[in-house]
C-alpha cells in the first residue's frame, strides 16, 4: 500500500471538492495507517447513518445474549403496540416497509415517538417483501433497546459497545457536544458555510454519533471479526450476510444486518456510509483479510470526494468496494407513459412529470430534484437539478400483480404510487 500516494491524493481532493477537513484511516496487514486534512487526528465528526450500524450491533449483542428475538412479532418485547408481523429482523436489514421518516415530531421521547409512528405511518409493502431505507425503523431499535436494558439508548451504547472498544464517541444530540462543525459546500460558485446540527433527540439511533476516522476503523475491525468479541460468531457472521429481498437499489450491492454489502472481484465488502448536517463519512470492511478503512469528512461535498479516492485507493494498492449503479447502465429507452404520477414515502411525495419522449422530471415535495434518463429495467440516472452531477441511479418497480408501475426507489427508499381519489 503506497500510503505516500494516498495522503497526496487525498489533499489534491480535499482541495477540489472544497472539503475543509478530511480523516482517512486503514487497518490492513495487521497494521493501522492514518492522515488527516485539515482535521486533528482525534477530532469528532459526525457520522450520520453510521450511527445504525452502531445501533444495530448493540441489537445484535443483545440477541446473542437472549434478550431480543429476531424473528419474535414486536409486540413480544413492546406490549400494547399493535405492529403486525414486523420483526428485529426486519428492522435491521429495511425490509419491514416502514417510511423513512415521519415529518411531524411531536415528541422528545424516543418511547412516544416510535408508538405514534405505528399508529400513524402507513407501509410500503409488508414486511419481508422489499427494501426501503427507513430512519425510522431504527429509532424503533433504540427503543427496543432501552427496553430490554433498562437503559436509555445512548447509555446502553455506552455500555455495551462503546466501553468495550475503547472508542470515546460523542453524541450529536448532546447540548455543547465537542464534535466538528459541518460545512455546506457549493462547488460551482466555490461557497463554503458552516453549518449546526439540527438532528431530533428521537432520531438518535440512526444518526447522532460523531467520532475520529480512526475510532471508526476500530470498529471495523471488530465487526470484521477482530477483538473485542461482543456477540457471538453465528450473529455477527448474520449482520453480514444478504437478507432475502433486500435490494438497496441506489446505495449497494445487497444488505445484511445493519451492513451495506458490496462487491469487488469476488470479494464482499460490508460497511455503511453517513451524512449529517455538512459531512460525509465512510467505512468499509473486508471481513475475509481484516482490512477495514474510514473516511470522514467536514463537508456536503465529501461524497464526491470518496468516489473519487476509491479507484485512487485501488491503484495504490489498496482495492476497496464501493457501489456503482452506473455501471449496470445499457441500452436507453423511452419512458413509458405510467412512469409519470405522484408517489409517496411517509410524509414525502415524489413527483414525476414527462419533459419530452426521451426525459422525465422529478421532483420532491414541489422542489425540482432532477431529470431523469430511462435504460433498460426501468432503471433511471439522474441529473441532479442544483449540482448537475449524473451518478446517482434509481428505479421504477412494477406490481408483481396487474404489472403496473406501483413504486419508484431512490436513494434505497421506496416511494409507492398515490392513487387518486374518486367521487
Amino acid at each position: 500500500m503506497d500510503t505516500d500516494r494516498i495522503s497526496t491524493r487525498l489533499a489534491t481532493l480535499a482541495r477540489a471538492h472544497l472539503v475543509p477537513g478530511a480523516q482517512l484511516a486503514v487497518h490492513h496487514q495487521g497494521r493501522t495507517w492514518t492522515h488527516e486534512v485539515g482535521l486533528a487526528a482525534d477530532a469528532a465528526v459526525p457520522i450520520g447513518s453510521i450511527t445504525k450500524t452502531f445501533t444495530a450491533t448493540v441489537a445484535m449483542a443483545l440477541v446473542s445474549d437472549g434478550d431480543l428475538d429476531l424473528d419474535a412479532p414486536l409486540s413480544d418485547h413492546l406490549p400494547g403496540v399493535a405492529a403486525g408481523e414486523l420483526t428485529l429482523r426486519h428492522l435491521l436489514s429495511h425490509t419491514g416497509g416502514l417510511p423513512s421518516d415521519p415529518e411531524d415530531v411531536r415528541t422528545t421521547s424516543l418511547r412516544h415517538h416510535v408508538r405514534q409512528a405505528l399508529r400513524e405511518l402507513h407501509p410500503l409493502h409488508e414486511p419481508g417483501a422489499g427494501f426501503s431505507y427507513s430512519n425510522i425503523g431504527y429509532s424503533l431499535i433504540g427503543h427496543l433497546i432501552e427496553v430490554a436494558t433498562g437503559m436509555t439508548w445512548s447509555e446502553a451504547v455506552e455500555a455495551v459497545l462503546l466501553r468495550p472498544l475503547g472508542v470515546r464517541a460523542r453524541f450529536i444530540t448532546t447540548p455543547d457536544a465537542d464534535v466538528v462543525s459541518g460545512h455546506a459546500v457549493n462547488t460551482a460558485t466555490g461557497r463554503v458555510v458552516p453549518v449546526a446540527q439540527s438532528l431530533t433527540p428521537v432520531d438518535a439511533p440512526a444518526g447522532a454519533l460523531a467520532v475520529s476516522a480512526a475510532e471508526l476503523v476500530t470498529f471495523g475491525r471488530m465487526l470484521g471479526g477482530g477483538a473485542p468479541h461482543l456477540m457471538g460468531p453465528d450473529d455477527l457472521a448474520l449482520m453480514r450476510e444478504p437478507v432475502r429481498h433486500a435490494e438497496p437499489f441506489g446505495m449497494a450491492d445487497g444488505w445484511g444486518l445493519g451492513l451495506a454489502l458490496f462487491q469487488r472481484d469476488g470479494v464482499r465488502w460490508v460497511g455503511h456510509d453517513g451524512t449529517a448536517d455538512g459531512t460525509s463519512c465512510h467505512l468499509r470492511i473486508n471481513p475475509a483479510d481484516g482490512t477495514a478503512v474510514a473516511l470522514t469528512t467536514n463537508g456536503s461535498s465529501g461524497w464526491g470526494l470518496w468516489r473519487e479516492l476509491v479507484p485512487e485507493l485501488a491503484d495504490a494498492g489498496l482495492p476497496v468496494a464501493d457501489y456503482d449503479g452506473m455501471s449496470g447502465l445499457h441500452r436507453r429507452i423511452a419512458p413509458p407513459p405510467d412512469c409519470t404520477g405522484r408517489f409517496r414515502n411517509g410524509d414525502v411525495e415524489y413527483a414525476v412529470r414527462a419533459v419530452d419522449r426521451e426525459r422525465l422530471a422529478l421532483t420532491v415535495d414541489g422542489e425540482p430534484f432532477a431529470d431523469l434518463s430511462l435504460f433498460d429495467g426501468l432503471v433511471f440516472a439522474m441529473r441532479d437539478s442544483d449540482t448537475g452531477d449524473t451518478n446517482q441511479t434509481g428505479r421504477f418497480l412494477r406490481d408483481p400483480g396487474d404489472g403496473g408501475i406501483r413504486w419508484i426507489q431512490i436513494g434505497g427508499r421506496l416511494a409507492r404510487r398515490q392513487v387518486a381519489k374518486t367521487g
